[in-house]
């Protein structure tokens, strides 16, 4: 296994501990409700980049309890390219293909965890996959992939547990699906499978609509982090991004313009390492169809991942008081 995955899995074996304490009704469901993120966003091929997507692809992976026994659906809200919800240019005419990936390789794969879409980040088995178009009886509905059992993931000692990714694709047109995950034990309803979560390494999403409302992603900082490089794409004129720690008030992120990336580098407090950070996006002035592209990465360049809840929680910043 190359080095970079072996300081990754390390990585999950320092953050467990969070883990556990952190999971709550919520955890299964992404985007987090902590996050006010309204949707998840693909577009499909022949759309602009402007319009959101930088790749039209987004990936997730999934840790289930290596001693978990329950079978578990992966539910997919509004899965179709049709309906009020999603962006659909002049008319509906776009596919978008849901996949669930598990067996070996799955994630250990080096491709598999680049935020890019690029070379066999297909890795693993395919055990589902569905493609949507203009399905009306999917609008606005939730639609079951599975059920799955544990161990048709990969297998991933130090995580103690099974390891399954999920890749939503945009296939052929040009319109925007926006959609949501929620992991469950049931086929008709959301239970959440305790002690799982979900993780990304390049976030696609659809930004509040509502001037004044705050969205936000939270990355974890283990204890080997010094800098961050946050990294955004077509943030738009509409909104303005700030880092939000247990040791930052507000400080400013460089937010990209209409189809741009930009970079915004922040150094890393001792106080901050194993904490989460708040990356937070606030809208201040109404503007639609606001969707953005956000990757970070740590000193050496590799990417993070951003979870579906705050690990160890919403971060707070500690006030500190001066005494002479």
């Amino acid at each position: 296994m190359r080095a970079n995955q072996t300081k990754l899995l390390k990585f999950f074996l320092t953050i467990s501990i969070f883990i556990v304490h952190s999971i709550s009704l919520w955890a299964q469901q992404v985007p987090g409700i902590e996050e006010n993120i309204p949707y998840l966003v693909t577009f499909s091929k022949q759309s602009e980049k402007r319009w959101g997507d930088d790749d039209f692809s987004q990936v997730w992976f999934i840790v289930i309890p290596k001693d978990t026994k329950k079978p578990f659906y992966l539910r997919i809200f509004d899965p179709d390219v049709s309906g009020a919800v999603d962006e659909i240019k002049q008319e509906a005419d776009s596919k978008t293909k849901f996949s669930v990936y598990g067996g070996k390789g799955a994630f250990t794969h080096p491709d598999a965890t680049n935020k890019d879409p690029e070379g066999n980040y297909k890795s693993g088995t395919m055990i589902a996959s569905k493609l949507f178009g203009n399905q009306p009886e999917y609008d606005n509905k939730w639609f079951n992939l599975g059920p799955f059992n544990p161990v048709e993931g990969e297998l991933v000692e130090d995580f103690n547990g099974y390891v399954f990714k999920i890749i939503c694709d945009g296939q052929e047109g040009n319109d925007g699906n926006l959609y949501k995950y929620f992991l469950s034990t049931s086929s008709t309803e959301n239970i959440p499978l305790e002690g799982s979560n979900l993780f990304t390494y390049e976030y696609t999403f659809r930004v509040d609509e509502k001037p004044g409302s705050i969205s936000h992603i939270y990355p974890f900082i283990d204890e080997n982090v010094v800098s961050v490089n946050i990294n955004t794409f077509d943030l738009d004129d509409d909104s303005y991004m700030r880092l939000v720690s247990v040791a930052k008030k507000g400080e400013k992120i460089n937010g990209s313009l209409d189809n741009e990336w930009a970079e915004s580098k922040h150094t890393i407090t001792d106080e901050e390492k194993k904490t989460s950070l708040d990356i937070q996006i606030i809208k201040f002035r109404e503007k639609v169809n606001n969707n953005i592209v956000i990757s970070i990465t740590n000193q050496y360049g590799k990417s993070m991942p951003f979870f579906s809840i705050p690990i160890g929680g919403v971060p707070k910043y500690k006030y500190k008081i001066g005494v002479k």
